[in-house]
């Protein structure tokens, strides 16, 4: 079996798809971004601070009514330059960039985005499953993120360390489901259940996972934070 192994905690000068980054501290990190013809898209409260000529604006997202309708947001901040700008979460965590080449997508389980170029597009698609492995759940909202003919860059957030796993053909892996923060599209998702029962007091109890089914890669975050899910 594949086993996960961790990612690189700190990024300098890295350059793809139109723009240059780095990701830099070691308990809380920030994603430091210099912008200059492709602009961003991020959610607004992670901001941190940006060069006075950076304009930030709101970002209209595809799908407005069904979003309203599963309780989610109907608008994103965009940000364009030429300068500087960066972000950082409110949480002990790890972020990493994924690089995305024309026709790639990643399916990212929800609030891991933290940001993405222009040219990558977004959508999301409601998951009936387990939302906790102890506690069950009724589902969760899954972010697709594509780039259909240009270079782009997505960036994620996890929470403690980030490990990265590529599966072959056929090659399994079973993951808490809060512990999972993106997998590519190749790669097949299932929910598992199994009901649990202790021989000495004939009490019972129950457990979810996620099983993922490669080819394709995983990344999954080492701390559990059971946030509220868009439902």
């Amino acid at each position: 079996m594949a086993v996960p192994t961790l990612l690189a905690t700190t990024t300098q000068n890295e350059t793809f798809g139109g723009v240059t980054y780095h990701i830099e501290g070691e308990l809380v990190p920030v994603l430091h971004i210099e912008l200059t013809s492709v602009g961003i898209y991020f959610e607004h409260h992670i901001l941190l601070w940006k060069d006075p000529a950076v304009q930030v604006e709101l970002k209209p997202m595809k799908g407005a009514l069904k979003r309203v309708l599963a309780g989610m947001p109907v608008f994103m901040t965009g940000a364009r330059g030429p300068g500087r700008i960066a972000f950082s979460r409110d949480g002990a965590g790890h972020v990493f960039g994924l690089h995305l080449t024309p026709g790639a997508a990643v399916d990212v389980r929800e609030h891991q985005f933290l940001a993405a170029t222009n040219n990558v597009d977004f959508t999301f698609t409601r998951v009936r499953g387990a939302a906790n492995m102890l506690l069950g759940g009724t589902g969760f909202f899954i972010d697709t993120f594509s780039c259909p003919s240009q270079d782009g860059i997505l960036w994620l957030h996890g929470y403690g360390n980030v490990f990265e796993v590529e599966l072959k053909p056929g090659e399994q892996i079973d993951i808490e489901p809060g512990g999972w923060i993106y997998k590519e599209r190749t790669v097949e998702m299932q929910t598992i259940f199994q009901r649990l029962t202790t021989g000495i007091f004939g009490g019972a109890g129950q457990i979810f996972w996620n099983r993922f089914t490669g080819p394709g890669k995983i990344a999954l975050q080492s701390m559990y934070l059971h946030l509220e899910t868009g439902e």
